[in-house]
């Protein structure tokens, strides 16, 4: 599923509740950082490791220990630019040539409605007004929380170019659905401050996709490097 939201370049690895991957060992400083965690907790921790390394493999680079970051963010190997995400029963990676993509982020949720308040403190009144239009086209749909799933997909792809914080209120997303029963569209994301600079470029937006099916929401962004279009 997240695989299809990418371009080629990317190699996505997803593990859904019954994959083995969910038994993934875990290197002993991965292990490390789960030791005191619930069982729950420990199991999609080693599930999203285990989906990266057999990405890793699929790039050529030995498997190795994926440790947190600043602010938690995955540190990957040398030469590899990545993203995981997980949720209840599913989890993905991502990962691509640093030379092929200057960053992405992908992010998975249910499909199901946000908590109460949690739209309220999170969205901006134009995004909340082409929701509720969105919801009067397909009120099957939670557009809520696929917005929320692009969001935290733009801070994922914001945050290697930057080191810095981007705040809810800080990206304008516009979801534009596409033709079809199958919920899926692409995402586009107006930066409200300063984007990053890449290449000689300073970047106002950020363009992505999203996927609904078999009960999760699935959105990716990519940010290609100046020289580079993405498909």
């Amino acid at each position: 599923m997240i695989e299809e939201l990418l371009p080629e370049s990317v190699v996505a690895v997803e593990a859904h509740r019954d994959d083995p991957l969910w038994d993934t060992p875990l290197f002993p400083e991965e292990a490390a950082l789960v030791e005191r965690a619930v069982t729950k907790r420990r199991r999609e921790f080693a599930a999203v490791r285990g989906c990266a390394r057999r990405a890793m493999e699929k790039l050529g680079v030995p498997a190795q220990s994926v440790l947190s970051g600043e602010r938690g963010a995955p540190r990957w190997p040398a030469g590899l630019i990545g993203s995981m995400t997980h949720c209840d029963g599913y989890c993905a990676a991502a990962l691509a040539p640093a030379g092929d993509l200057a960053s992405l982020g992908i992010d998975a949720e249910p499909h199901g409605p946000l908590p109460d308040g949690v739209g309220e403190s999170v969205f901006l009144p134009a995004e909340a007004a082409r929701l509720a239009r969105l919801h009067g086209r397909r009120p099957a749909v939670h557009w809520d929380r696929i917005l929320f799933s692009a969001k935290e997909s733009v801070y994922k792809a914001w945050f290697p170019l930057t080191r810095t914080w981007l705040d809810f209120s800080e990206a304008d997303i516009t979801l534009d659905p596409s033709p079809g029963d199958q919920p899926h569209g692409t995402l586009r994301a107006e930066l409200l401050v300063p984007g990053p600079r890449v290449g000689d470029r300073r970047l106002q937006v950020f363009d992505g996709r999203w996927v609904v099916r078999d009960g999760v929401v699935a959105t990716a962004v990519v940010v290609p490097h100046p020289s580079t279009t993405r498909p």
